[in-house]
């Protein structure tokens, strides 16, 4: 493939890292650029938080000094918050590309028709997406949208979601092939993508069970999507980003051979990542952030109950410099890990939260209810 153009915006490989919560800070994100080519977003952002100034929201816009492509995603219910948010993040962040969020299934998301609920009112999907275009094309940006198959199966919205994003003058949607209902469990529906791919005239990416690159591959080939967006498959595999480098940049039908990462690297990834998150947020935050991560790095390796648990509980990088050193650098990586589900997944629910009549009418300009200041949570 040739990349990915958005609008004014052309990523060489046609790889998106989703955002995700307390996950792709500007540290996480510097570290899966260093491995390969694509465009990867800052943690989503609540348009209010921005519009009123308040501290928590400013301080996840921070960008790493090598983040020449600043891209934010963008939650919000309100046409006017979250136009004047996407000003601002133009004018005074200097961002290249914005990313809404319409497929956050989280209850406290839906519960107030933010999120994977909102498609369903397509008037005011529509306003928030003219409001955001229309705030970001003086500045030459450009604008997409995340969303997902629609609340269930019996309220689906993604292909009047595609339309009014090209009507609207958004750049590109995104699809993660999945219900409101569904969150992360079940298997992604890629056929659902092919339809909207279909259905529509502006670039469409695929979003779902993508963990590793061959799976890349194969979803925009059995789909005709643009290109993909990658969140969980790169938990603790930063490297996925090189491995997805390769296969599109290789010529059609050239077999790609994927060299798998020993413990040592994986070992070097991991001090790279906690260095990485020191120079942004200093070594006594840094080393409580990287706790997360190391039962995802050392995920099907043979390091034993103690070291995983000092691990996840180290302190400073000195210590994880003394118990790193403990981890076997010839060990290979372990071939049950390999296409397999990472991160959350749970189950189906059996009811979606959304507001009361919600899904009496698909209209609604009236039906706006303001999100909290600072909401981080993805989708």
């Amino acid at each position: 493939m040739t990349g990915l153009t958005l609008g004014s915006l052309h990523v060489e490989t046609p790889v998106v890292l989703a955002p995700m919560a307390g996950i792709t800070n500007a540290a996480y994100r510097r570290l899966c650029a260093e491995q390969g080519a694509g465009l990867y977003v800052c943690e989503m952002i609540t348009s209010r938080g921005l519009v009123e100034g308040d501290q928590h929201t400013k301080d996840m816009l921070v960008f790493d000094e090598l983040e020449t492509v600043r891209s934010v995603q963008l939650y919000g219910t309100d046409p006017v918050y979250v136009g004047k948010a996407a000003e601002i993040l133009c004018a005074e962040y200097g961002v290249a590309h914005i990313d809404l969020n319409f497929g956050c299934p989280v209850p406290k998301v839906t519960r107030k028709g933010g999120g994977g609920a909102l498609p369903w009112k397509r008037d005011l999907l529509g306003a928030i997406l003219e409001r955001a275009v229309a705030a970001a094309t003086p500045y030459g940006v450009p604008v997409t949208m995340k969303t997902r198959k629609g609340i269930d199966d019996d309220h689906l919205t993604y292909l009047d979601a595609g339309r009014i994003a090209q009507e609207s003058g958004v750049a590109a949607i995104a699809l993660h092939g999945r219900t409101v209902a569904q969150a992360y469990s079940g298997r992604a529906d890629w056929e659902a993508i092919g339809r909207l791919v279909e259905h529509v005239d502006i670039p469409v990416l695929g979003n779902g069970d993508i963990w590793e690159a061959a799976d890349a591959v194969r979803m925009v080939e059995q789909t005709g999507a643009a290109g993909v967006v990658v969140g969980r498959g790169c938990l603790g595999r930063p490297w996925l980003f090189r491995d997805l480098a390769a296969a599109f940049s290789s010529a059609p039908g050239e077999q790609v051979v994927i060299e798998r990462p020993r413990l040592g690297e994986v070992r070097d990834v991991m001090r790279r990542h906690a260095e990485l998150l020191t120079r942004h947020m200093g070594e006594e935050r840094a080393c409580k952030e990287f706790r997360k991560h190391v039962s995802w790095y050392l995920k099907g390796f043979s390091a034993g109950g103690r070291l995983r648990r000092d691990l996840a509980l180290v302190t400073s990088l000195a210590e994880l410099d003394v118990l790193l050193a403990e981890l076997d650098p010839d060990e290979e990586f372990p071939a049950s890990e390999l296409g397999v589900p990472r991160g959350r997944q749970g189950s189906p629910r059996e009811r979606v939260v959304l507001p009361e009549g919600w899904l009496e009418s698909m209209e609604g300009l009236d039906c706006v209810i303001t999100e909290d200041v600072a909401e981080t949570t993805g989708g």
